[in-house]
């Protein structure tokens, strides 16, 4: 098991991220997509965030509103829905019992 496994674990949990990412206000999916790499995630392609925006949007959980810009095309902008919220603060603690249950393994197993 040599290959790196962070997109694997990423898929999993890239829609949590995404519904946390906007919970400082709304945005379009590029900033979205830097402001995870900035978090250290690394890049996020657009054939990766935007059908996990498509999805959250459909499952009510964001809202989109496209908007023209005076320069370039224009965007669509994303907002967290109350659904989303509540659906990431329930899956938001799932996730980090999830990963308290992970990391105490790892530490049995002599990772630190």
């Amino acid at each position: 098991m040599t290959a790196d496994r962070r997109a694997s674990w990423l898929k999993g949990v890239l829609d949590l991220l995404v519904l946390a990412s906007l919970t400082q206000g709304e945005n379009y999916g590029y900033e979205i997509a830097k402001s995870l790499a900035d978090s250290g995630l690394g890049q996020i392609k657009g054939g990766t965030l935007y059908p996990v925006l498509n999805r959250l949007e459909e499952a009510g959980l964001v809202a989109a509103e496209f908007r023209v810009t005076e320069r370039g095309p224009g965007r669509r902008y994303y907002r967290l829905t109350d659904q989303g919220r509540q659906t990431l603060a329930e899956q938001g603690g799932l996730w980090l019992a999830f990963d308290q249950s992970v990391r105490s393994v790892l530490e049995q197993g002599g990772v630190t």
